[in-house]
């Protein structure tokens, strides 16, 4: 069994980056179970996703991961990591982007928490830890939207998703609206070259 957790705040793309991941475990044939826990999440709240696969045949009977459980989480801010620390198994691997997003309940008060501040938190908690650097690759690619797809491909070329990059791409090819797929497509590429896989 195959536990992913995707964490993110909304307008991030946390549930189609679930969707491509079900699209990729069907094609090889894997029995697959996603669900979405949302929380406000048109308006910058907290979103997590679930995918588990049957990798090994296995039946998926239920569509969350427990604590403790996910072989990957895939996080798209540090903060989101934080919370959703408790669902990595103690030899799992946590993926976060680098950047903060400052919550809504931070500006309202007018602080914040700076992402390198959440990050050493993360290094002292998290014994396998992979940072990804995404403004520059977003910067490269010319479009932030496509944070979802840079989280995935870098978790490809590090070989921790458990996919190919051509099984990445033909997930996102499938799961991508038309005027969007080139752009994303491209994305794996220059995320898989730039990090080596």
């Amino acid at each position: 069994m195959r536990n992913i957790v995707l964490t993110g705040v909304g307008g991030q793309g946390t549930v189609l980056a679930a969707k491509v991941l079900a699209q990729a475990a069907e094609a090889r044939g894997w029995q697959v179970r996603t669900a979405e826990t949302i929380g406000m999440s048109q308006r910058g709240g907290s979103v997590v996703s679930h995918v588990r696969m049957g990798n090994a045949g296995e039946t998926v009977s239920s569509p969350l991961v427990a604590r403790g459980q996910a072989d990957l989480v895939i996080a798209f801010e540090p903060g989101e990591a934080a919370r959703c620390l408790r669902f990595l198994s103690s030899s799992g691997t946590l993926v976060t982007a680098s950047r903060a997003i400052q919550p809504v309940t931070a500006a309202l008060a007018q602080s914040g928490y700076s992402s390198a501040s959440a990050l050493a938190s993360l290094r002292e908690r998290c014994d396998s830890l992979i940072v990804v650097d995404e403004v520059p690759l977003l910067a490269d690619i010319g479009n932030p939207k496509a944070l979802n797809v840079v989280l995935l491909a870098s978790a490809c070329a590090k070989g921790v998703l458990g996919l190919t990059a051509d099984e990445l791409k033909s997930a996102v090819a499938a799961c991508v609206k038309p005027r969007f797929r080139d752009m994303n497509l491209a994305a794996v590429d220059r995320v898989v070259s730039r990090i080596g896989a």
